[in-house]
Order: structure tokens, then C-alpha cells, then sequence
């Protein structure tokens, strides 16, 4: 864990100096400065006095860089296709277990001629367009601004049914880092 960079970083970003953090925490600059180049572990209690002067939360200064805000612009979303009907599927964001991906169906297009199976629980939002939704016994039509969630291990298919095109948001958990829509 890399606290003391974390610590560095936040410290530079809001211009504070080393000085003003000890002045706060009564910690001399000489600790402080082994902390931010990693050479001696703080105390929680310590690390909690650092954090309010950085004012951040404690939990903040423990986070690991894969964990912390990861942001894609619009200009910069991965796009790639999917199934045997190429949907263009955009990559918005993800993180260890959860994606989320706008999907677009042209009329008539599916997820697949046969529904299909993954890991994962998925929730699907109809921002554009008429769906048809099915998942074993159960299925459903659905327009804009409907939603609705599944297991995704039991066989599923979305297909759009309107004469436009569709775009279905969907977030996707799994429990491992593999995932569908890639």
C-alpha cells in the first residue's frame, strides 16, 4: 500500500505544506516526510489526524489507486461489438466487479437466435426504443425509461421489437473479473 504517496499527492493538489500539516497534527516534519516517502508505517490514529487536516476521509488515504474514482469521457469510451447481430456495445465505466455498457439494438436485433447464459446478475434500463425481454417462463415488453434485473446464469435474450433503434443501458456484477460484452 502506497499511503504516503496518497498523502504526498493530496497535500501538493491542495497546496499545503509540510509545516501546516505538523502545525495541525503537532507531527514533526521529519516524521511526516518519512511517512509520505513510505519509510515508516502512522499509527491509525495518526493517519486519522493526517486526514483531517488534509480534510479527507481516513478511508481515503487507504484506498489503492484501482479503487479510486475512474473516469471515461465520452470522446474516450471503448466501443466494440457483440453477438452474431454485431451490437455496438459502448463501455462506460467498470471496476473489479461491476460494468456498465450502452447497448444498441437496431430494429428487429437480439442479443442472440437462442438465449444465452453467463455469470453474473444484470440490470437493464430502456433509454431508447421497444424491448422484448425473456429469461426462462418469464418474459416482457418494454419502452422507454422501464428497467428491469436478472440472474444472468439462467438463459436470457433482449431483442428490439420497435421500428427504431434501441439502446438499453446495462450494469453487470459478477464475482470474478470475467465478464459478457467485452
Amino acid at each position: 500500500m502506497d499511503i504516503g504517496s496518497n498523502i504526498r499527492a493530496i497535500r501538493k493538489r491542495k497546496a499545503i505544506t509540510i509545516a501546516q500539516i505538523c502545525e495541525e497534527t503537532s507531527l514533526s516534519q521529519g516524521f511526516l516526510s518519512q511517512v509520505e516517502t513510505n519509510k515508516t508505517s502512522p499509527s491509525i490514529a495518526t493517519l486519522e489526524n493526517i486526514a483531517n487536516a488534509l480534510k479527507v476521509p481516513l478511508a481515503y488515504l487507504l484506498l489503492k489507486k484501482e479503487d479510486r474514482m475512474h473516469i471515461v469521457r465520452k470522446s474516450e469510451r471503448k466501443v466494440t461489438t457483440s453477438g452474431s447481430e454485431q451490437l455496438k456495445v459502448e463501455h462506460l465505466s467498470s471496476s473489479k466487479n461491476v460494468k456498465m455498457m450502452l447497448v444498441e439494438f437496431p430494429p428487429g436485433a437480439s442479443t442472440g437466435e437462442e438465449p444465452h447464459a453467463h455469470e453474473g446478475e444484470e440490470v437493464h434500463v430502456v433509454i431508447k426504443g421497444k424491448i422484448y425481454a425473456e429469461q426462462g417462463e418469464d418474459s416482457a415488453e418494454f419502452e422507454e425509461g422501464d428497467s428491469f434485473s436478472w440472474n444472468a446464469c439462467t438463459p436470457h435474450l433482449v431483442r428490439n421489437i420497435g421500428d427504431e433503434q434501441a439502446i438499453v443501458l446495462i450494469s453487470v456484477y459478477t464475482e470474478t473479473d470475467q465478464q459478457p460484452y467485452a
